[in-house]
């Protein structure tokens, strides 16, 4: 997924096949979330922001390790939900089919349930990093800030569904009370990407 191209992967989205589809979105809009920031901190660097050098230097770093985190997400995200439907087409013939069947779905939508629920971690990680860019960063560019806020919001949102899709799958009690522990981070999230935005919309209007 990391070396097709937009239009070859929107291509793909918008055809009737099983992935990529809203977990693989979710994820690559916590990358682009993470890039524009990245972008922000790579503008904000040099004599005038020299007291903010580490925090910079940091937020960088940091950016490029949650992109590619999230991208990789998208590509497992793929991976999982293919596995989903694999498990759905299984013989359902015999008692014993039908139960390896039931079997198969419950543990493909549980796997189903990771990659959109790290993605919710990636999408705070990536407000937290907003939220101190937000006062240091370069003027020219804080507008990017506000978008890199909302594309974590649109991920930690469209990820929150598609893990509670696959909740009703899980057996697990325990799997199921950690997935409800991520998604329930979701409003907060919310929450946060809405002050950034409104604090650089508040700015911009002078």
């Amino acid at each position: 997924m990391r070396e097709e191209k937009i239009g070859d992967f929107l291509d793909s989205l918008a055809d009737r096949v099983p992935a990529p589809g809203g977990g693989a979105s979710a994820a690559l809009h916590a990358a682009q979330a993470a890039a524009l920031l990245g972008m922000v901190a790579r503008y904000s660097v040099g004599e005038k922001y020299a007291e903010h050098r580490k925090t910079v230097e940091r937020v960088i770093a940091e950016t490029d390790g949650l992109r590619y985190a999230a991208l990789l997400l998208a590509e497992q995200d793929a991976v999982a939900f293919t596995t989903v439907t694999d498990a759905y087409r299984l013989p359902k013939t015999t008692e014993e089919e039908k139960a390896d069947r039931s079997a198969a779905i419950a543990a493909a939508l549980t796997e189903a349930s990771r990659p959109p629920a790290a993605v919710i971690g990636v999408a705070s990680s990536v407000i937290g990093l907003a939220e101190e860019l937000l006062p240091i960063g370069n003027r020219n560019v804080i507008t990017d800030v506000a978008a890199a806020a909302e594309a974590a919001r649109a991920a930690a949102t469209t990820a929150r569904v598609n893990v509670e899709v696959n909740m009703g799958g899980v057996r697990d009690e325990g799997i199921r009370a950690e997935l409800t522990t991520q998604t329930a981070q979701v409003d907060e999230i919310e929450a946060r990407a809405e002050r950034v935005t409104a604090a650089v919309r508040s700015e911009i209007a002078g």
